[in-house]
């Protein structure tokens, strides 16, 4: 989700990559709810944060404690940045409810990164 905002919102200011601690695939509820904003990422793939490991960035972004407890250490360059999120994917609810909640993520995750490409903190 969050690729797929900061890339619709911000991506002629950022190159953007997102990665998992444990990858598996995009869930089709936050599929359905990016497409209600029209950004279409079902051609997106769940990626392991193993696969940038060796790259550089200029900031890191984790959006759970899971993730940020586990997630590898990136260059001394990278900002570092957390906030946390509950976790829709681990609801187990209606169809209804978990659209709910994936849509509530959705829109706080958006303002979150709406307000850091807006300060784009400096490295």
């Amino acid at each position: 989700m969050a690729e797929g905002l900061l890339r619709h919102d911000a991506g002629d200011r950022f190159e953007v990559f997102s990665a998992g601690t444990r990858p598996s695939q995009v869930r089709p509820e936050t599929i359905a709810v990016m497409r209600e904003l029209g950004i279409d990422i079902s051609g997106h793939r769940s990626k392991s944060v193993e696969e940038f490991a060796d790259q550089n960035f200029d900031y890191v972004l984790t959006v759970c404690d899971s993730a940020k407890e586990s997630c590898p250490i990136f260059p001394e360059r990278a900002i570092s940045l957390h906030h946390t999120f509950e976790d829709p994917a681990a609801l187990v609810g209606s169809e209804k409810e978990r659209l709910d909640l994936f849509r509530r993520v959705r829109d706080d995750l958006r303002g979150y990164l709406k307000h850091l490409a807006e300060r784009k903190p400096t490295v």
